[in-house]
């Protein structure tokens, strides 16, 4: 019996992996290759615009805009039934959803300008009611059309399967669109997101920019709609970026690894939405540009959490080095009682003889030639620093210490130079071992 069961499973296993590469690979038909060829430009655009809405800090207003969305759909719902006889018509869903998004943004703004509320409160507003008044008037519109309104609701929590062949095709083609004009005004977008002031200076028209770069997060938004859904639209904007900035500080390149990310995040999310039962695609495609970014948070090279724990224990280790080497030093040189010296830990004393810094046995300890020459130059930048304070900024000599044992381990040779050249200029003679009034 186990021996059928093993090998039930195995042929259950590769029956499934056998179906997902046939869909990453765009042969498991043509409805399921649309979907995800769409929501693989829609995760591309979303990342390549997501960037400048996050790097102009318009996340919550991205968020604002999609739930202000709702009320234009119904509305749009209606009058598509009333003058076309098609109550569903993604166009024009898609160009009444815009229309209020863009009312609920100008109303953001009217509400910062007219009033002393900030920008927080006031998309909290606009947020709330808009989505309000679509709820109540998604919960009216089959009385007034006289028409099954189930699909409208979609449009909430997002459904591929829902979805035709020319609606992917228009999402893909906005998609598409919309990473067309960023990459147009890539420059200007650029500036405008690092400095805004600059942009102003030299006669460009940062009001028309930024009005550019939200007509492109409402295209992506409006064409993200039927996939991801309204309440999640906004991750797949402001997700991938996010990752994408762990990454990477040149804007160039942030912007491809997040067309990449949010490309991926949607390509692999309708895969396995596509696998497994009762998988909502745009809740699969926001977890897996989660997934992303998690393992950019904490993998990056740079700026991840791992790196920059790395950075802190080796800076830890490198002053708690630093000291040790410093107090022995003074104590060689007669400067400081041997009963005050500082005594290494078990750890650091085993580190600093792999490093070949310390000799002798025990703990009678005694600086090699590479730990004397370390332990004099960090000694020599204490004494530098500490004159330049009490010589430059008023300091007393009994209040120097503290700022000193901080800065000591971080002077590079150019700072040093300059210390020296600073003192020298004020009168303050140099020796060997520091500065001395």
């Amino acid at each position: 019996m186990s021996l059928i069961f093993s090998m039930g499973t195995q042929t259950h296993d590769a029956g499934f992996w056998s179906q997902l590469m046939e869909i990453l690979t765009f042969r498991a038909g043509y409805n399921t290759t649309t979907v995800v060829a769409g929501t693989t430009l829609l995760g591309i655009a979303a990342g390549v615009v997501g960037v400048f809405a996050m790097l102009r800090k318009r996340a919550l207003v991205c968020d604002a805009l999609s739930h202000a969305t709702l009320p234009g759909i119904c509305i749009a719902f209606l009058v598509s039934d009333a003058l076309l006889g098609d109550a569903k018509s993604l166009p024009l869903l898609l160009v009444g959803a815009a229309a209020t998004g863009v009312i609920g943004v100008l109303c953001i703004q009217a509400i910062v300008r007219l009033t002393r509320l900030r920008e927080d409160a006031a998309i909290g507003i606009v947020l709330s009611v808009f989505f309000g008044m679509g709820m109540v008037l998604l919960g009216i519109v089959p009385e007034i059309a006289d028409t099954p309104a189930g699909g409208i609701n979609h449009f909430i929590y997002g459904q591929t399967a829902a979805m035709r062949r020319a609606d992917a095709i228009l999402m893909g083609v906005i998609a598409l669109g919309s990473v067309g004009g960023a990459a147009v005004a890539l420059k200007e977008f650029s500036l405008v997101s690092f400095d805004e002031g600059f942009a102003r200076s030299i006669g460009w028209r940062v009001g028309l920019i930024d009005l550019l770069m939200m007509a492109l997060v409402v295209a992506v938004t409006v064409a993200g709609l039927q996939a991801v859904g309204l309440l999640l639209v906004v991750a797949m904007l402001i997700v991938p970026p996010a990752a994408a900035r762990f990454w990477s500080e040149r804007m160039a390149t942030v912007v491809i690894l997040s067309g990449l990310i949010g490309g991926l995040s949607g390509f692999m999310g309708s895969a396995i939405s596509a696998m497994v039962a009762d998988a909502p695609a745009g809740a699969v495609i926001v977890l897996t540009a989660g997934a992303f970014f998690t393992l950019s948070m904490v993998a990056a090279p740079r700026r991840g959490v791992v790196a920059a724990g790395v950075r802190r224990a080796r800076l830890r280790l490198q002053i708690a080095t630093d000291h040790v080497l410093e107090s022995i030093t003074e104590v060689e040189r007669g400067e400081r009682d041997p009963r005050d010296a500082r005594r290494p830990g078990i750890l650091l004393l085993l580190v600093l003889r792999i490093r070949r810094l310390v000799e002798g046995p025990g703990s009678r300890l005694v600086l090699s030639e590479l730990g004397r020459r370390r332990g004099a130059r960090v000694h020599r930048n204490h004494r530098l620093w500490e004159q330049y304070l009490i010589s430059y900024a008023d300091v007393a000599p009994s209040h120097v210490d503290w700022s000193v044992d901080k800065v000591e381990h971080v002077l590079a040779g150019h700072l040093v130079e300059e210390l020296e050249y600073a003192l020298i200029a004020r009168g303050v003679p140099i020796t060997a071992d520091g500065a001395h009034p």
